[in-house]
């Protein structure tokens, strides 16, 4: 994410000096005389910057999602060998975010300025992402939305039930127990698509074989206009496996032009 900000520009300075005061001593302690004094400069220097104290909250908030972004790239493969094992990684990541950082947590989690938001927004990507990889795989069990809004509400309810419990109480196998009942609430044991398979042609046949014969959403003429697209995508790349040249065969043993038909 690229911000605004030098290495040493005021509003950079007195961002971080707001981050250590706020992860030192709460909301409480982040008071715009406080965090002059910590940044070497004098309060009226964060009202032309940030305009008030929520502005300078909204700052640290971006400050925030900055560094967790750059935290979960460093992580992030794009092409993993198990995404399921990814989607632990993943989740695992942004609930030790949470949990070692609570106060700037809660504060980026309550932003609502642009500058977070887009922050945010770059976050989620990155998740979708991770469901997307899953669905490619046939792992999924519920549709990608439903996985997405599943994992960030588990990570989350996992980092205020941490919180919330007396620090005497708090059991570290909650944490992982969390972690397996969402990856239960999204993926399959086994996947739809063979794992030696992959792209279009094998997540069509899967979802072919898997097609009721009377699904009661679709009408007949949507159902047959369906399988007729699946099989075409099956054919072809049971055509590539098969090292087929000069153009791939459609489901009626015809050549094809690449040009696809009308229904």
């Amino acid at each position: 994410m690229v911000t605004r900000d030098t290495l040493d520009s005021p509003r950079r300075r007195i961002v971080e000096a707001a981050v250590e005061l706020l992860e030192n001593g709460g909301p409480d302690a982040v008071s715009t005389r406080a965090v002059a004094a910590a940044a070497g400069m004098q309060p009226p220097a964060i009202y032309r910057l940030f305009g008030d104290k929520e502005g300078l909250l909204e700052a640290v908030a971006e400050h925030g999602y900055a560094q967790f972004l750059e935290s979960k790239r460093a992580l992030l493969d794009p092409e993993p060998q198990d995404a399921v094992e990814d989607l632990r990684r993943g989740w695992d990541t942004v609930v030790e975010f949470g949990i070692s950082r609570p106060e700037l947590f809660a504060v980026m989690n309550r932003a609502t300025g642009r500058g977070a938001d887009l922050a945010h927004r770059a976050g989620l990507e990155i998740l979708h992402g991770r469901v997307r990889r899953l669905a490619a795989g046939g792992w999924l069990r519920v549709d990608e939305e439903l996985a997405a809004q599943i994992i960030q509400a588990t990570g989350r309810g996992a980092v205020t039930t941490w919180h919330s419990t007396p620090a005497d109480r708090r059991n570290p196998a909650l944490l992982t127990v969390l972690r397996e009942a969402m990856v239960a609430a999204v993926t399959r044991a086994e996947p739809t698509v063979p794992a030696a398979e992959s792209g279009p042609p094998a997540a069509a046949r899967a979802l072919r074989a898997a097609l009721p014969d009377d699904a009661d959403v679709l009408s007949d003429a949507e159902q047959h206009l369906l399988r007729e697209w699946l099989d075409r995508l099956a054919a072809d790349g049971d055509g590539r496996r098969e090292g087929t040249a000069g153009g791939r065969t459609d489901p009626a043993g015809s050549p094809s032009s690449g040009t696809p038909r009308r229904p």
